[in-house]
């Protein structure tokens, strides 16, 4: 494998980093950026569920996210234009997450006051709007995660959002299946709107930071731009759209595929586009799973959910620790893994109803909580527990590690629009295949469809073998 040139920091280097404030900021931006996700998608598909909507719809229904694939197209917008009044009062990162975060709580206000039995439509429409300002958050936060702190420092700035991130995705399905339980999906989705206030609140008091860029970077910039500038006959409107267009949609090309060459810069976005198709499309039906296997809505939120937060939490550090201890290839060699092996065990539990020995069930875990047992018994609780406890920490190195890869392969003059591409590539495919997830299940049964969700993920190791025979490192600059 390729090693990396920079010198290991120890264990004790590794965590100190988690106290400085940029990385403690991520935890509040990663919370408002991973709040909308599952509101539009699992929680979601359970509301449609319990509403006796069919998965085929609930599984054509996930394709909303398909504008987070697509946030590629108005990133160089985010990258570039400033938006009035704001940009001088908050700098280009922080007044597009403020416009964003307003946006998101909006419309999960509007989903909140819609009826799926009466007008799907409506139900769509204000999801879209929700996956739309969600896109955009993640555009101008990613931004200002990669600028806010030096190269290696990233590992723990993921990790920090991906803390954020999946303690958000819990409270939006496990909180919300419980306030749901009790008051209903109205009131579960008012509060979601509340909680963007967080984010809100977040990006008033965080700094804006300031970009450091390199002279090869600016050199293919003035390449880039200089091309608009031998149009002197065009008209200037027509040169001053050229210009912007070359400098903020060809120039990240440019810079990109200048700095790894188009070989590797290739094989970078094949692996990247195949990493996570595994969790993209079983994750849109695990909620529809727990629902079929007969658990309620409170069984899910304190069995499927919040008994695998600890362990969602733990993955997230595990990953940054792995990424600056280790390198950027093993984190992702261990995280797909970890996703496969999970997602194995939901097999076995989808076909076989495996059930732990009742001793281990017996053993207190679930006295907290005695009405989240499952009628089948406490060992059926359990075992569903331990194997969604088991996948969040799975989920947590696989995420952590591929968001620092990530972050590291793009140029400070392009970082929000780079990123934007690399994250829709490693989305996309996923959100294609994920519309299909309810058709599948309905095929193959949930314990062959986990199967086939596991094998997803044997493309993208092939491919990091391939990664991890050439140097990266070498080609960043």
């Amino acid at each position: 494998m390729a090693t990396e040139t920079r010198r290991k920091p120890t264990w004790g280097q590794a965590l100190a980093v988690y106290v400085e404030r940029p990385v403690l900021s991520m935890l509040f931006l990663g919370f408002s950026a991973g709040l909308p996700f599952y509101l539009v998608f699992s929680t979601l598909s359970a509301w449609l569920r319990t509403a006796h909507i069919e998965r085929a719809t609930i599984g054509m229904l996930s394709w909303v996210g398909l504008m987070y694939s697509f946030k590629w197209i108005w990133a160089p917008v985010v990258d570039r234009a400033g938006l009035p009044l704001l940009d001088k009062l908050l700098g280009r990162r922080r007044s597009w997450m403020l416009i964003a975060q307003a946006g998101v709580g909006v419309c999960l206000a509007s989903v909140a006051l819609s009826d799926p039995t009466a007008s799907i439509a409506h139900v769509a429409i204000s999801a879209l709007g929700v996956a739309f300002f969600a896109a955009t958050q993640d555009i101008a936060v990613d931004a200002w995660r990669i600028e806010s702190t030096s190269a290696d420092k990233q590992g723990a700035m993921a990790a920090a959002y991906q803390i954020g991130y999946r303690t958000a995705l819990t409270v939006a399905s496990a909180g919300a299946l419980i306030i749901a339980g009790d008051s209903g999906f109205r009131t579960s989705y008012l509060t979601m709107a509340a909680l963007m206030g967080i984010g809100i609140v977040t990006t008033l008091l965080i700094r804006e930071p300031v970009r450091v860029i390199t002279a090869a970077t600016e050199a293919r910039e003035h390449r880039v731009t200089d091309w608009a500038a031998a149009r002197a006959h065009w008209p200037p409107w027509m040169q001053s759209a050229g210009a912007w267009f070359m400098g903020a949609v060809v120039g990240p090309v440019v810079d990109f595929f200048g700095r790894y060459g188009v070989g590797l810069g290739l094989l970078i976005f094949a692996f990247i586009a195949t990493y996570r198709l595994t969790d993209y499309v079983s994750g849109t039906m695990t909620n529809t799973f727990y629902i079929d296997q007969g658990f309620t809505l409170k069984q899910i939120g304190y069995v499927a959910k919040l008994y695998g937060l600890p362990s969602t939490l733990v993955g997230a550090v595990f990953g940054g620790l792995l990424v600056a201890r280790l390198g950027r290839i093993k984190g992702l060699l261990l995280g797909s893994c970890l996703v496969i092996l999970s997602n194995i065990f939901y097999a076995t539990h989808g076909t076989y109803a495996c059930h732990l020995p009742l001793a281990c069930a017996q053993s207190g875990l679930f006295d907290v909580w005695p009405h989240v047992v499952h009628a089948r018994g406490p060992a059926t609780a359990m075992s569903l527990a331990l194997i969604v406890g088991f996948d969040n920490l799975a989920l947590g190195v696989h995420g952590t590690a591929l968001i620092a890869f990530m972050s590291s392969l793009t140029s400070p003059k392009y970082t929000a629009t780079q990123y934007a591409t690399l994250s829709s590539l490693y989305s996309l495919p996923g959100k294609l295949l994920m519309g299909t997830s309810g058709f599948a299940v309905d095929l193959l049964g949930y314990g062959d469809f986990f199967l086939y969700t596991a094998c997803l993920s044997v493309p993208g190791l092939l491919l990091l073998l391939v990664l991890s025979r050439r140097d990266i490192t070498a080609a960043r600059d």
